[in-house]
């Protein structure tokens, strides 16, 4: 075993919030099961980490309860359930320390959200010297409003904006950020051997 999948925040707290509906992955459950049954089937590692926000009392809060995995995913004993507060999975967990204790050097990320903690985990990853294979389309994400733009506005407002970036557009841009430089990009059939997309 030299290998793990890194499951990130694909989890109910995501689900509960409006621009949910939004989301460029509605079968990300799916997509993400579809590589744990890989690393599983191959003996890899599979390590989950959920995002926390303690004391906000939002759906990152675990005391709201949404702090789980989405429905079809399920740890098996002895694989690893991180929790974080950081963006990345390694600065507040002890991902690495597990990592390194299994001998791994290969990582598959995938998970909630491209751009920001799927992304920013394989950018440290890469720093840390880990090959990583960033499974593009078993990353979702949502639009993101502009800066300037007011809080808490209705998700049709958010749509409607121009300058709100759109997730075709997010995805793009973490395909060009990470290829080549901090991952290889790769689809799930691509991974998985898959001739066409399941589903």
């Amino acid at each position: 075993m030299n290998r793990a999948l890194v499951v990130i925040d694909v989890q109910e707290s995501f689900r509960q919030r409006p621009n949910w509906a939004a989301i460029s992955e509605p079968r990300i459950a799916a997509q993400v099961g579809r590589l744990v049954r890989m690393a599983r089937d191959a003996g890899d590692l599979v390590v989950w980490v959920l995002h926390t926000e303690p004391g906000t009392g939002n759906v990152f809060d675990p005391e709201s309860g949404f702090v789980r995995l989405l429905e079809g995913l399920q740890p098996r004993s002895g694989e690893p359930v991180l929790t974080k507060t950081s963006h990345n999975a390694f600065t507040t967990t002890n991902l690495q320390q597990a990592l390194t204790a299994h001998g791994i050097r290969e990582l598959v990320v995938c998970g909630i959200r491209t751009e920001q903690c799927c992304e920013t985990t394989a950018r440290v990853a890469s720093d840390y010297g880990y090959d990583v294979t960033f499974a593009i389309d078993a990353t979702a994400t949502q639009p993101i409003p502009h800066w300037d733009a007011p809080a808490d506005r209705p998700l049709a407002e958010v749509l409607a904006d121009p300058r709100t970036l759109g997730t075709d557009e997010i995805i793009a841009r973490t395909r060009y950020a990470l290829a080549g430089r901090f991952a290889t990009i790769a689809t799930v059939d691509e991974l998985t051997g898959a001739t066409t997309p399941v589903g």
